[in-house]
């Protein structure tokens, strides 16, 4: 097998988002360390590992955000329903939205992460409830 095709086999497109939100979570920290200072110089050992472990808790977040609502998408179509259904739609909207107003409202990436999460998470267990609810009575009336 070549090289070629034993690294496709290994590199997967994910792999790039989880860079992505390694950098994005690496850069910002350094920025956060080094603002005022302005040069590389500056960075102190403690900043540098700082700023690597703000990396990779992005690359959990990120892998935590993304594997619960894949999860949530795959378990709705395996119980029958569509994408495009109303109460698959609503918890991943209002998730979408809240991630809208709070980086609107704060301009801090995180927040709106952390409160899109929030919101989908609770907008999905109401959503859960609310069709719970409503199958068991359309079994009850028939």
């Amino acid at each position: 097998m070549s090289l070629h095709h034993r690294l496709h086999d290994r590199l997967r497109p994910w792999y790039f988002l989880d860079v992505a939100a390694f950098l994005l979570g690496a850069v910002g920290s350094l920025r956060r360390a080094l603002s005022g200072f302005g040069e590389l110089t500056s960075l102190t050992p403690f900043e540098a590992v700082t700023a690597v472990a703000s990396g990779l808790f992005a690359v959990v977040v990120l892998r935590f955000t993304v594997g619960n609502l894949w999860g949530y998408a795959v378990e709705y179509a395996n119980a029958g329903g569509q994408w495009s259904n109303l109460p698959f739609l609503v918890p991943v909207g209002g998730g979408l939205a809240a991630v809208a107003v709070t980086y609107a409202a704060t301009t801090s990436l995180g927040a709106a992460a952390w409160a899109g999460f929030w919101a989908f998470a609770v907008a999905a267990g109401v959503v859960a409830v609310a069709v719970s609810l409503a199958a068991g009575y359309s079994e009850a009336s028939t």
